[in-house]
């Protein structure tokens, strides 16, 4: 889920406590958030309920005790960037830059989790990637290159985050180069719309998957996602 830096759409207010509460609630397993907060320090000094911890630190609380931020887009007192948040131990976390401007800072958040009932490690990528076509191929191109690289085939993969593809092109080199499936496409029928979360008619965010089974599919519309964020949060069930 893209959670907009913890407020809601056009910034109009600070959903960060909500949206805590919201995911608790949710019970996932693992968490895929891009527009984390790292720091910043001009608006922890203007709003009350700003967190001393990190926005990752803070979301994942208790419930999720392993997870990991990467810093993408570094600023003067402020920088943000993806972070998962997982129940299950993870034993490598790297964050790799896919930036193509410096203008558009990006990158490719890969972690893999040691599942007990999982022979093999799942491989766990989160990203957020540039708002023009021919940037997002080249993106598209380097999540394909790091995976050929660092997930062996027979390992479980997910990829996820928010794309911004609105022309809907990312699904056809993931699958042929990587085998990897549109979760909602193929469990539905047709992409999630996730954008604006008012009135989403935008497909940008996405859940991929190898090696597994969906369950069930959903995009959480009700109250009260759709005032915590610009996005609204995809979620995946998903077997062996």
């Amino acid at each position: 889920m893209n959670i907009h830096k913890g407020f809601s759409i056009f910034d109009r207010n600070f959903t960060l406590p909500l949206l805590k509460m919201a995911l608790l609630e949710s019970d996932a397993d693992i968490v895929f958030l891009q527009e984390v907060v790292g720091e910043n320090l001009l608006l922890q000094k203007k709003i009350k309920d700003w967190p001393a911890l990190q926005q990752s630190e803070y979301l994942a609380g208790e419930k999720w005790p392993y997870h990991v931020y990467g810093k993408n887009a570094l600023y003067h007192q402020r920088h943000h960037g993806n972070a998962i948040l997982s129940r299950h131990p993870i034993d490598f976390s790297e964050n790799i830059s896919i930036s193509n401007y410096r203008l558009e800072q990006r990158g490719l958040l890969h972690c893999s989790v040691k599942i007990p009932t999982i022979e093999n490690p799942v491989h766990l990528f989160n990203v957020h990637l540039d708002l023009t076509q021919r940037s997002r191929e080249k993106q598209i191109q380097k999540i394909i290159n790091r995976a050929r690289s660092h997930v062996p085939d027979r390992c479980p993969l997910i990829l996820a985050g928010d794309f911004n593809d609105w022309s809907r092109q990312a699904s056809k080199p993931l699958h042929e180069s990587l085998l990897l499936k549109d979760a909602a496409k193929n469990y539905h029928g047709e992409y999630s719309k996730s954008f604006p979360s008012f009135m989403p008619v935008l497909t940008l965010d996405r859940i991929y998957y190898r090696t597994f089974n969906v369950l069930k599919v959903l995009t959480w519309d009700h109250h009260p996602w759709p005032s915590l964020s610009d996005h609204l949060p995809l979620y995946a069930e998903l077997e062996l």
